[in-house]
């Protein structure tokens, strides 16, 4: 009986203790997952505190930003640090404003010297330095011309020989032999000088008319003929106390001989070649004119 009693207290002890460690089992088990869940909460609270704190420095950055842009704008200039008691007398000396801009501690920083920038590199002077003084009055220059000269074009009915009718100057009506065109555009035309008195001249292609009448000049040679064979020379005439009183004589201007001796060369080829053509002798010698009736826009020339 002893032994049985023993061992159902064996027993009961062996149970309870069985339980008491399982027990124990769970309720370790339960402390852990409640200690990572803790874990878990907190590193998630961690990131959003570093994002929070983030955000919030933004937000203070841009604030301060904002108030100082305030404070300058509501400040204006910035003050000088030595005020003036009167006009040109500041209230500080020159040593006490020189601490108090802190400038002994920049030179200290730099071995007793002022940092020297490096200076920007100066534009080479002008050859030609712009005078000292301007005058007083306006001195025009002149415009810069880009313009590029462009030859004149010829008009298809001018070829040379072609009959011309001159409109303006002091041959108006005159009918005149078209010879070639020159490097200003100009036409140089003759009437013959012997026929109706128009000598070799240059008339731009706007005050002419050309007709359907032409003439052969394929062996008139009129190559020495341009522009500068038109120019006149000038002289000038320096005038002294006692000439300045006298009245100028008018000098008769007469044509170089050598000109004459041109056009006299050049009429005789071209009335050769007027000859061969019949009536074109009087055609050429006759001033052109409209009578009473006259229609010029029906007429062909």
């Amino acid at each position: 009986m002893a032994l049985k009693a023993v061992a159902n207290k064996t027993l009961d002890l062996i149970l309870s203790l069985s339980l008491s460690l399982s027990h124990l089992v769970r309720v370790i088990s339960f402390l852990l997952y409640r200690s990572r869940l803790r874990v878990c909460k907190r590193e998630d609270s961690v990131e959003e505190q570093i994002a929070s704190l983030e955000e919030k420095k933004k937000a203070a950055a841009a604030a301060a930003g904002q108030r100082s842009a305030a404070m300058a704008k509501a400040k204006g200039p910035r003050a000088s640090r030595n005020k003036d008691l009167v006009r040109g007398i500041g209230a500080h000396s020159r040593s006490k404003v020189y601490h108090k801009r802190g400038l002994w501690a920049i030179k200290a920083k730099n071995g007793g010297v002022f940092p020297q920038h490096a200076k920007p590199s100066k534009p080479e002077a002008p050859a030609v330095r712009a005078p000292k003084f301007y005058p007083a009055e306006d001195v025009p220059k002149p415009l810069v011309n880009r313009r590029k000269i462009k030859p004149t074009k010829l008009r298809s009915s001018i070829t040379p020989g072609t009959v011309l009718i001159l409109l303006a100057g002091h041959y108006k009506g005159k009918r005149v032999i078209f010879l070639k065109q020159l490097e200003s555009g100009l036409l140089l035309i003759t009437g013959p000088f012997k026929l109706n008195g128009v000598p070799l001249r240059r008339v731009n292609q706007v005050y002419v008319i050309a007709t359907s009448t032409k003439v052969d000049i394929s062996g008139v040679d009129v190559t020495k003929y341009s522009d500068s064979y038109f120019k006149k020379e000038v002289t000038k005439k320096k005038k002294g106390e006692s000439e300045f009183f006298e009245t100028e004589k008018e000098e008769d201007k007469a044509l170089p001989e050598e000109k004459k001796e041109d056009q006299k060369a050049i009429d005789a080829e071209i009335v050769a070649v007027v000859q061969k053509v019949p009536e074109l002798k009087d055609y050429l010698a006759s001033r052109f004119s409209l009578k009473s009736g006259d229609k010029p826009h029906e007429l062909h020339f």
